[in-house]
């Protein structure tokens, strides 16, 4: 079984790398079907969920330890955040080829050994695509663009830091980081998917 985990900036196309090298390579695509899976095991709304996962606060996350003296919003991240992990190693034990967006797979699955990739980009291209891609009716400011989108990125280095892996972004925990700046995602895939090629191949 062949696993590419994507982690990445919000804005920074990581979700669409994604996508593309999925249907290039031929591979199972997850990325909302996990908060979907979520929301239907616990029936949540969708988007409840999602904006809970986003937004967790410092709980002392080990899917051992007591949660006793957490406050009722700490206790549903918690049990959103094992009942994600418990969807992503449901879908490794499928044992299908596949490209999962986030949610800190990387860490969860380590012991399969994915293909970690991270992607980033400068500023200006994050909040140039997050407008671009904008729902109708959408009109945030530039700066109020930048203020989500170093808010979204606070949090998920911090859900990483409580899962117990290595710094979110920390280019060392990864085998490529792609900076998308100045480059069409099409034009992209491409390349990474061959390279996770190769590092499969090498890795049998």
């Amino acid at each position: 079984m062949n696993m590419i985990t994507i982690s990445r900036e919000f804005g920074s196309g990581g979700r669409e790398l994604g996508k593309r090298m999925a249907d290039l390579l031929g591979y199972e695509y997850y990325d909302r079907e996990i908060i979907a899976a979520i929301a239907a095991q616990k029936k949540m709304d969708e988007g409840y969920v999602e904006k809970a996962l986003e937004n967790c606060q410092a709980i002392p996350l080990t899917f051992r330890r007591s949660f006793a003296g957490a406050n009722m919003m700490q206790q549903t991240q918690t049990n959103l955040l094992v009942a994600q992990k418990r969807v992503i190693e449901g879908i490794a034990e499928a044992g299908k080829n596949c490209v999962i967006v986030g949610r800190n797979a990387d860490v969860l699955l380590a012991d399969k050994k994915p293909f970690r990739i991270f992607v980033c980009a400068g500023m200006e291209a994050k909040i140039q695509r997050c407008m671009e891609r904008a729902s109708e009716g959408e009109n945030l400011s530039r700066r109020e663009i930048e203020q989500n989108i170093r808010r979204i990125d606070k949090n998920r280095a911090r859900t990483r830091e409580l899962l117990g892996g290595s710094n979110w972004g920390n280019g060392s925990a990864y085998h490529l980081t792609i900076n998308t700046t100045e480059w069409n995602i099409k034009e992209l895939a491409p390349a990474a998917a061959k390279f996770a090629m190769c590092w499969f191949r090498r890795s049998l």
